[in-house]
C-alpha cells in the first residue's frame, strides 16, 4: 500500500503540492508542464485508493534484473533496492530528466515517511475525489 501511496504523490505533483500545503508545509514544484499535466500512466481508483496494474509486471521486471529484491516487514511484502539497483538510481537521479522525480522523492522522504496506512488516510482526508470516485475510475 505505501508504494502505491507513494507512487501516486511522486506521479500527480499538483497533489503532493497541495497535500505539503494543507500540512502548512510550502513548496513550490515549478510551473512546467511535464510536472503537472502529462501523466504518462493515469492510476485508477482501487479499493484501497489509487492502483496502478502494472506494479506486478514491473516489480517482477526490476526483480528479475536485479535491481530490487522481495523482502517481508512484519506481515507485509516489501522491497529493497538491491546494490545494483541503488548505483543504477543514483545515477539516474542526477540526470536532468530524472531531477523533478528526485526533488518530490526527497520531499516526499522528508516530510511524508509515513505508514501504508497513515497515507492512504491522508490521501482519503485531503482528497474527497479520489474517496467518491468509482471503483476502476482513471484519477
Amino acid at each position: 500500500m505505501k508504494l502505491a501511496k507513494l507512487d501516486f504523490l511522486l506521479r500527480y505533483p499538483d497533489r503532493l503540492e497541495q497535500l505539503l500545503h494543507n500540512r502548512n508545509i510550502d513548496v513550490n514544484l515549478g510551473e512546467n508542464p511535464w510536472l503537472t499535466g502529462a501523466i504518462e500512466q493515469r492510476m485508477i481508483r482501487y479499493r484501497y485508493g489509487p492502483w496502478d496494474p502494472a506494479y506486478y509486471g514491473l516489480l517482477g521486471a526490476l526483480i528479475g534484473k536485479g535491481l530490487i529484491e522481495p523482502s517481508m516487514e512484519k506481515k507485509n511484502a516489501a522491497y529493497r533496492a538491491t546494490e545494483t539497483g541503488r548505483r543504477v538510481a543514483v545515477a539516474l537521479s542526477g540526470t536532468d530528466s530524472w531531477r523533478p522525480v528526485r526533488d518530490r522523492a526527497r520531499l516526499l522522504r522528508r516530510h511524508l515517511d509515513l505508514t501504508g496506512v497513515s497515507l492512504r488516510d491522508l490521501i482519503y482526508e485531503n482528497f474527497p475525489d479520489i474517496v467518491d470516485a468509482e471503483l476502476g475510475t482513471q484519477l
